[in-house]
């Protein structure tokens, strides 16, 4: 084999290994995200959409947790601090939050549960979680979360002394986008 052929197959297999290399790093969040979902991992719950068919005796506490990151002129509480639950109960609980600036302002709530391996039983039926919330100067708005203790949980022998769950949320602040200079003109005038 000719050195040309030789150096034409080495470069052949470089361009397929960054080829694959690429493809992999394009891949890497979604597939993270599937798998984070899929069990659990790092805190991360599950979407359900009806509640489960049955509830055990086995009771556990839900803690409540909130934060307001940096930049975010909110107050943001749970209406109760704990409750008390039987596995597979659903729950309903209210969180109340102020805009506290002058001004309308924007947030995204993000959340985990601790410890981080009970994602995979902690099931949400409903949440505002990642949608963006507006509240005018001021305003006080209730927000809501829905959800249950998967009964699964009771089988798990590496759960079988959990007693108490923290759900954590934290709102972060929605910057407004930046105005081009075209839209900065005076409605109405032309150039």
């Amino acid at each position: 084999m000719k050195r040309h052929d030789r150096n034409l197959i080495v470069a052949g297999i470089c361009g397929a290994v960054v080829g694959v290399m690429v493809a992999l790093a394009y891949a890497a969040v979604p597939l993270y995200d599937w798998f984070c979902r899929t069990t659990g991992f790092a805190g991360t719950t599950q979407v359900a959409s009806a509640a489960p068919a049955q509830q055990l005796a086995r009771r556990i506490t839900v803690r409540f947790d909130t934060n307001v990151a940096a930049g975010l002129p909110w107050h943001f509480e749970p209406e109760v601090r704990s409750v008390d639950l039987k596995l597979g109960e659903v729950a309903t609980m209210v969180y109340h939050v102020t805009n506290l600036s002058a001004r309308e302002t924007a947030g995204v709530a993000g959340y985990n549960v601790a410890p981080l391996t009970i994602g995979a039983y902690f099931q949400k039926i409903n949440c505002f979680c990642f949608t963006e919330q507006t509240l005018k100067a001021g305003e006080r708005q209730d927000m809501t979360v829905v959800f249950y203790v998967d009964p699964a949980l009771a089988k798990d022998p590496e759960q079988g002394d959990l007693n108490t769950i923290t759900l954590s949320y934290t709102f972060y602040p929605v910057r407004a986008p930046q105005r081009g200079v075209a839209d900065s003109r005076a409605p109405g005038r032309s150039e």
